[in-house]
């Protein structure tokens, strides 16, 4: 008898968004496992951000399903929309890091790491205060704990975001374009978190223009155009025998 399929850590079905008329998602359906790293990739306008922004209900899906863990996420069982708080809670096991950082401004490093635990989770601060040490210390910030965003590099400001997303213990990690808004000696710093994410087992969803990342990082690449999944594979089905000629087309322009 053939071994039950594993039930993916987070399942899209047919998700669907318009803006204005305008369809940008288009039926995607995507898998994930857990411990998977995979790397949306497509061209600029072909859906990616918006997905993304829809697999955490940040923009709510016109059709389709997202579900975490089995569990689905925005509407309840009887089809009827979670309240702000039951979607709140599923939201936070999504952890999500932005092209612009959203830190908040009039807090301080280590306040912006442990603010949600303690109030989203109802964490003591103390134990708040512990974990945001540990996490700043992973991401190679703990002298930074006292320093507000103002005065750190947005390499700087990028880790302190991944860190505070990772302290509400995520079981997925949502990367939106987190290098895009870095000057280029910036980026490798928190492309090295980004890889030690992936070696420690987490789940990650990352859009991003970094190839580089997604030729060594990703377990699978899924390729975007028009709304729509045209294609997926490994890195090297991707990158050295892609089938549909708008990823040749693609993968010709970013190799030159």
């Amino acid at each position: 008898m053939a071994a039950p399929e594993e039930i993916p850590i987070l399942q899209v079905d047919d998700i669907s968004k318009s803006f204005d008329g305008i369809e940008v998602v288009s039926n995607v359906s995507l898998k994930i496992h857990s411990g998977e790293t995979i790397s949306i990739l497509g061209p600029s306008g072909s859906g990616k951000s918006t997905l993304l922004r829809c697999i955490n209900w940040l923009e709510k899906p016109d059709r389709g399903d997202v579900y975490l863990t089995g569990k689905r996420v925005g509407r309840k069982e009887d089809g009827q929309l979670m309240s702000d708080i039951e979607l709140a809670s599923i939201r936070a096991q999504m952890g999500m890091v932005f092209q612009n950082f959203n830190l908040w401004p009039h807090f301080t490093v280590l306040q912006n790491v442990m603010e949600c635990p303690v109030h989203v989770l109802g964490m003591s601060k103390d134990d708040a205060v512990l974990r945001a040490e540990q996490l700043l210390e992973k991401v190679g910030l703990k002298a930074k704990r006292d320093a507000y965003p103002y005065s750190l590099s947005g390499g700087q400001k990028q880790r302190v975001a991944i860190a505070r997303a990772l302290a509400m213990s995520p079981t997925v990690m949502l990367f939106d374009e987190p290098t895009s808004a870095l000057d280029p000696e910036l980026v490798g710093s928190v492309l090295q978190v980004m890889h030690d994410l992936r070696d420690s087992g987490m789940t990650m969803v990352v859009v991003s223009h970094e190839m580089r990342f997604a030729r060594e990082a990703a377990d699978r690449i899924v390729f975007m155009s028009d709304g729509i999944i045209l294609e997926e594979g490994t890195p090297e089905e991707i990158f050295k025998a892609p089938k549909h000629r708008r990823t040749q087309e693609f993968v010709a322009e970013i190799s030159r």
